[in-house]
């Protein structure tokens, strides 16, 4: 039953999770937090900061991480599967209605409508892992975290990996007991 759920949790994000990785990772977390409980708020989180420090799709790293700590190396593989297989069906299928029709004005007003639903789900994600900051780490430390974060990305110009890696020894060395 165990892979059944890792299925249903990675598979129904892939299906709704419009516009890849960043758009699936608030349906990720309420599969994987909310409905099945595998993780808090503040693992997820770690997860998803970890992942974006490493190469390649972010959907397929969580879904493989997830998986392997639910139900270990098949629950990996099944999770992995999971989230790729609603984009693989669906590539195969509406390919070619999609080329036939791509320059029609429905098709365009379609990502138009979507988009304000996908910045929705990624700014309740954004307060929920502040919320869990600040209880984890105080508010001092996540507003140092954010501004520090916040200027090297945006005035430096510092990789997004760099700045969780500056994070992790930032919080080794002022946060860890």
């Amino acid at each position: 039953m165990v892979y059944w759920n890792i299925f249903i949790a990675f598979f129904l994000p892939g299906i709704l999770g419009y516009g890849g990785g960043p758009a699936s990772i608030p349906l990720i977390q309420h599969e994987v937090v909310e409905r099945y409980e595998w993780m808090s708020v503040g693992e997820f989180s770690e997860v998803l900061a970890i992942g974006n420090a490493l190469p390649g799709p972010i959907a397929t790293k969580m879904a493989a991480y997830i998986g392997y700590e639910t139900g270990g190396v098949f629950g990996a593989a099944v999770a992995l599967f999971a989230t790729i297989a609603p984009s693989l069906i669906l590539m195969l299928l509406l390919m070619g209605l999609l080329y036939a029709y791509r320059q029609s004005p429905k098709v365009k007003r379609l990502t138009t409508y979507v988009r304000p639903i996908i910045a929705v789900l990624l700014g309740i994600l954004t307060f929920q892992f502040l919320e869990s900051a600040l209880e984890g780490a105080g508010a001092v430390q996540t507003i140092i975290l954010l501004v520090g974060s916040y200027l090297l990305m945006e005035k430096w110009k510092v990789h997004p990996a760099f700045v969780i890696i500056l994070s992790i020894v930032y919080g080794i060395l002022f946060l860890g007991s």
